[in-house]
């Protein structure tokens, strides 16, 4: 509907997490750097945490699409509630490797011999579990003692942790201290402010090709920022239904009175 009104050649506030559309706040790019040295300098534990809906996935999705296709291999855990042996036969799934119903030690040993080969290979690995807030204590258990795996000088397996702040919260707990002992590398992203805020939506429209047109007003972006406080999924879901509010009064600018309507559709939901 606007996407054409306004000429944009896609729809600019998708929810999705398109690395194509991520804006690089001082945080984001600063959480990206530390991903990198993680990979990089074979830190064993990676973790990003952060509110819901900040670009963690985005960031994470980002950091994939520069990894060398020749040197890296990928495994991503996108559902944290499964057992250790369903946790194992994922990774084994995503590496290529049958996942045949065997005992948890012989998988472990599969999984281990599959590792080793692809290091052998020249070939590193980096596994992203995703919402790791969610794992149980027993998972948890399972992913330290898959750090152990290794070769007399690299580790076999880099393994980012992304999950909520509850996540943070979670290996604060005693029982995970080994755990805890073991994360070199972390990183806590924050929300955007408001003029990162303004900058984002300029950034996310200027890649659909906006000119110009569709414009947000002042006050619409003070109200968009004050309602969202900087989450970029929050951002998204209130500029498209304000955009779409515009569209429908056939006008080229969003105004605070859009957002406005905006916000009240949200809440009926």
């Amino acid at each position: 509907m606007y996407q054409e009104f306004y000429g944009l050649q896609e729809m600019p506030f998708n929810v999705t997490p398109d690395p194509k559309f991520l804006y690089l706040s001082p945080a984001h790019e600063e959480a990206l750097s530390h991903l990198r040295y993680g990979i990089a300098e074979r830190k064993g534990f990676i973790v990003l945490t952060g509110e819901v809906g900040c670009g963690k996935t985005t960031l994470c999705r980002a950091l994939l699409n520069e990894l060398d296709e020749e040197r890296y291999e990928t495994i991503l855990i996108l559902n944290p509630r499964i057992s250790e042996q369903q946790l194992i036969s994922a990774m084994l799934r995503e590496l290529g490797e049958a996942a045949p119903k065997r005992a948890k030690a012989d998988l472990t040993g599969r999984l281990n011999d599959a590792l080793i080969e692809r290091i052998h290979n020249g070939r590193e690995i980096v596994m992203i579990i995703d919402e790791a807030q969610n794992l149980s204590f027993e998972v948890m258990e399972q992913v330290r003692l898959l750090s152990n795996l290794e070769t007399d000088d690299q580790k076999l397996l880099q393994i980012i942790l992304m999950g909520q702040p509850e996540l943070r919260a979670k290996l604060q707990e005693k029982r995970l201290r080994q755990f805890r002992q073991r994360v070199l590398v972390h990183y806590d992203l924050t929300p955007l402010d408001r003029t990162q805020t303004d900058a984002y939506i300029h950034h996310r429209l200027t890649l659909c090709g906006s000119n110009g047109r569709p414009r947000f007003t002042s006050w619409a972006l003070r109200k968009i920022f004050r309602k969202t406080h900087g989450t970029p999924r929050l951002i998204n879901n209130l500029c498209d239904k304000s955009l779409l509010s515009a569209y429908v009064r056939n006008s080229d600018e969003v105004n605070w009175w859009d957002v406005s309507k905006a916000v009240r559709d949200i809440k009926r939901l």
